[in-house]
């Protein structure tokens, strides 16, 4: 059975950094891409960044140049680091892998593609 668990998550001042990890076990990792999502009160839950599974990355327009998504396939973990926090950047932060094995192409913004959640970890920002 595929359990996945996100952990980092802790309420900061705008302008810190955080990192988020993924702990990912029971299920294949290597060969398939791995998204955090993020869930803001009152909005629905939105993309944010992929690492497919030859590392390719891809982000939300939103996240400028601020946040990192990285992977490593040895210990099945996926991080997001995250540097100059808004607070518009508070919200529930979700990891999500994909149900497409080997998939070499762009799209990873669906909810649709991914099978596998955790059930987040809570990032807040104040100004």
């Amino acid at each position: 059975q595929a359990h996945v668990r996100e952990y980092g998550g802790a309420p900061v001042q705008a302008g810190s950094s955080l990192k988020l990890a993924c702990a990912v076990s029971g299920r294949s990792f290597s060969q398939f891409a791995w998204t955090w999502f993020r869930q803001a009160p009152g909005k629905e839950r939105e993309f944010v960044a992929a690492i497919n599974w030859v590392e390719r990355t891809y982000y939300a327009d939103f996240v400028q140049g601020r946040f990192t998504i990285s992977r490593n396939n040895p210990q099945e973990l996926v991080y997001l680091e995250m540097d100059n926090l808004k607070p518009e950047d508070t919200a529930v932060y979700f990891c999500a892998g994909d149900r497409r094995r080997l998939y070499g192409g762009d799209n990873y913004s669906s909810q649709d593609f991914y099978d596998t959640w955790g059930q987040g970890t809570q990032v807040t920002v104040s100004s």
